[in-house]
């Protein structure tokens, strides 16, 4: 009988080896720029929150900005977190915003950072990413101020924190208008010196409903009353809302007891009071979900018809607002959760009928 032992041995040793090599990981892959881009639009109001934060291989970071591109939107909202990059002894690390913005600006694309959430040095023992106390202003004032130095040119914009109308975003504490103003007063002269020419937004605020006094949180407009009551107009260049429109159409009438795309007249109409007709709205938060078990959803034909009127509405009614960006434009990985169907595209760059829709709507 013919001995297979050496024949088994070598078999046992090529997979031993390819399962070595199975655990080596690729070498990486050059990434370039390629040639500066320009956004092609019929509707230059149109724009996306992408989450570039945690994604990491920068291919995957090019590919989404450029089919944020080929969509035809013209601005992103982006998360640059101040707890990810700034260190206790003073050192920023750079590398992650640097790709992320390098390639956002080749694609042509409006950025609008979102700075926010606090290091653990920078607040006390056990409390959450976004509790940010009036000791550590000064510290977020650095970092803000040393962003807009280094990416002026290339960011234009930046948003002063995240629903702070909200306990959540306020680390679970009770969000107060005059403890965000006490914010800004520190925040937006340190930005301004270090870059003139950046457009600093207040808010975003959360559309809620909130009543005084309640633990979730405080209604949006009585939150932007009380702010200018504190005395922030002079310490923002434009005011940053979100607005979702739930289970309603986008034209839906607003009022005051009812969450839906059109609250921004009410919120319009607070600063008016105050007599702050100049400062522009940004809309950095918008859409529809369609979810087909969530309450708050609605049909996917129902949320491209009711996206693509929003655009219209806001162009044809609201002179005062710049941009309309839907959230979200893609994750880097699925959230298995509601969350998955604000998206336009999936992790795996499949476009959704939404997107192609949008391309449509801006003539890519």
């Amino acid at each position: 009988m013919k001995d297979t032992r050496p024949n088994i041995r070598q078999g046992i040793g090529l997979f031993v080896l390819l399962a070595t090599l199975a655990l080596i990981p690729p070498m990486p892959t050059a990434v370039s720029l390629g040639p500066p881009q320009a956004v092609t639009t019929h509707h230059p109001i149109v724009g996306v929150h992408t989450r570039l934060t945690d994604e990491v291989e920068e291919w995957k970071i090019k590919r989404s900005l450029q089919m944020v591109r080929e969509m035809g939107a013209a601005w992103i909202v982006e998360l640059f977190p101040w707890a990810y990059y700034h260190a206790a002894d003073g050192g920023i690390a750079w590398g992650h915003p640097d790709m992320v913005i390098a390639h956002a600006h080749n694609q042509g694309l409006k950025v609008i950072a979102r700075i926010g959430l606090t290091p653990e040095w920078a607040r006390p023992p056990d409390t959450p990413l976004t509790y940010l106390d009036e000791s550590a202003y000064d510290g977020f004032a650095d970092y803000a101020a040393r962003f807009a130095e280094r990416y002026r040119g290339s960011v234009t914009h930046m948003i002063i924190g995240n629903e702070p109308n909200l306990s959540y975003e306020w680390g679970y504490r009770p969000a107060t208008a005059e403890a965000y103003v006490n914010l800004l007063k520190i925040v937006y002269p340190a930005v301004k010196a270090a870059n003139p020419d950046m457009v600093v937004l207040a808010g975003a605020l959360a559309p809620t409903l909130e009543p005084e006094g309640s633990p979730w949180g405080l209604n949006d407009l009585q939150y932007l009353d009380q702010m200018y009551a504190a005395g922030a107009a002079q310490y923002f260049d434009g005011l940053a809302v979100h607005a979702y429109g739930l289970t309603f159409p986008a034209a839906a009438d607003p009022a005051p007891d009812i969450l839906n795309f059109r609250r921004v007249e009410l919120v319009r109409e607070v600063m008016e009071t105050y007599g702050d007709e100049e400062t522009k709205i940004f809309i950095t938060e918008s859409g529809w979900n369609d979810h087909p078990r969530w309450t708050m959803a609605v049909r996917p034909g129902q949320r491209i018809q009711n996206t693509l009127d929003a655009f219209a509405y806001a162009e044809a009614n609201w002179p005062y607002v710049e941009t309309v960006a839907i959230w979200v434009f893609r994750f880097p990985a699925p959230t298995r959760s509601f969350m998955d169907y604000f998206t336009l595209v999936t992790p795996e760059f499949v476009a959704k009928p939404l997107y192609e829709e949008i391309r449509r709507y801006t003539g890519n």
